[in-house]
């Protein structure tokens, strides 16, 4: 089996595994990270050095890292928290912008809230996959308390203008959430010059443990959030609940592998996601969905004219690839993101996301690329609706 599809989940460094190990253990730091005692102390101290590590990867300082279970509760804790503390205003409905491509647990929070009374604009990118600062400018009302974004589309890949977009955000005090998953570890990130509010990650994108993600919450000026879950009044009364001391020891781990090594990770799987790139097109009538030159190094989505999706994913059983986000492949559906491109729905249930990673190397992209092409071949033979 040939993985080519990290941007659904990477598999945990062994390093990382190393760095969980001693905290599960009765002679390691198990403790509760809350407690008042020496274990507790030792626990609560693995649990800051993780947290120095994730921000150091975002240009972040440490208490601005708000641990939760992952990417999907972090970006319900920052749209949430956001609308429900900063409310309307003058007793009007608030108002949230985001994009009809943004990853699903966005979107069902944004549609969970229009049924609280909030407003929700939803902007349609442009065919090439990008929303433009303009567009989001143009959305905004007196009335909006938040934009939502995500800084790389987690099925085309297209990077975003975060770093355009914030300054202007800023000025309107308008708060800015980015959803940065998929940026994490492929991109620079450095939120001490760029001024996002709000920015979620998560563990096991890059070579960490499920379970465990976080939110940036600025500090200066202050990003203000209503908790969304009650109890002990954890991480600054934010998010409650007892640490998971070594799911979060894994993913500072995981963050601090990542820094060093984002720019030499970032060219090689560039390379070879180009490399595959230039191989399909030996094949006539595909499409690459998204911008090219705002892409990010380790995805490819390309959309496959004359076969039936369903009969080209079955004919590629050694090749681990998906149609789409792995959080929407329970609706059997096509892609809304490449609908939303533009695609027919024909077009967009024939498409094929790669996504890359430290484990790809150049044999398997020669191995993945020649298995589709003689696949979308021997398919499109068999089509009656296929004309050369």
């Amino acid at each position: 089996m040939i993985y080519l599809d990290y941007a659904a989940t990477t598999p945990l460094d062994p390093r990382v595994l190393q760095a969980m190990l001693p905290h599960l253990t009765a002679d390691g730091s198990f403790a509760n990270p809350a407690s008042t005692h020496g274990p507790g102390y030792k626990a609560r101290a693995a649990v800051e050095r993780a947290r120095a590590q994730v921000a150091a990867l975002l240009g972040a300082e440490a208490p601005e890292i708000v641990w939760t279970s992952g990417a999907t509760e972090s970006n319900n804790l920052a749209i949430k928290g956001a609308l429900e503390f900063n409310g309307g205003h003058n007793g009007r409905s608030p108002h949230i912008v985001t994009s009809r491509t943004e990853h699903k647990c966005v979107l069902d929070t944004c549609r969970h809230l229009e049924t609280q009374g909030v407003r929700v604009t939803f902007l349609r990118p442009g065919t090439d996959g990008v929303v433009s600062p303009e567009q989001v400018l143009e959305a905004l009302t007196p009335e909006t308390v938040l934009v939502s974004l995500m800084w790389v589309n987690n099925e085309i890949g297209v990077v975003q203008e975060v770093q355009r977009l914030a300054p202007l955000l800023r000025e309107r005090g308008v708060l800015f959430h980015v959803d940065a998953v998929q940026a994490a570890g492929k991109l620079p990130i450095d939120l001490r010059v760029i001024p996002i509010d709000l920015l979620s990650v998560s563990a096991h994108k890059i070579y960490g443990p499920k379970g465990a993600g976080a939110l940036y919450v600025r500090k200066k000026p202050r990003a203000r959030l209503a908790p969304q879950m009650h109890g002990g009044g954890h991480e600054w009364g934010m998010r409650s609940g007892t640490l998971a001391t070594h799911q979060i020891a894994g993913m500072g781990a995981a963050f601090e592998i990542a820094a060093a090594q984002l720019q030499d990770d970032a060219r090689r799987v560039a390379g070879l996601r180009d490399l595959l790139w230039q191989r399909l097109q030996a094949l006539p009538r595909i499409l690459r969905n998204g911008d090219p030159q705002r892409a990010a190094p380790h995805v490819l989505n390309v959309s496959f004219e004359g076969v039936e999706g369903e009969a080209l994913r079955a004919s590629l059983p050694d090749l681990a690839v998906s149609s789409g986000s792995a959080c929407s492949s329970a609706t059997q559906e096509p892609s809304y993101v490449l609908r939303a491109l533009g695609r027919d729905d024909e077009l967009a249930n024939a498409s094929l996301r790669f996504s890359l990673g430290r484990g790809t190397t150049a044999e398997q992209i020669e191995q993945a690329a020649e298995s589709v092409i003689k696949q979308v071949q021997w398919l499109r033979e068999l089509s009656p609706l296929w004309k050369p």
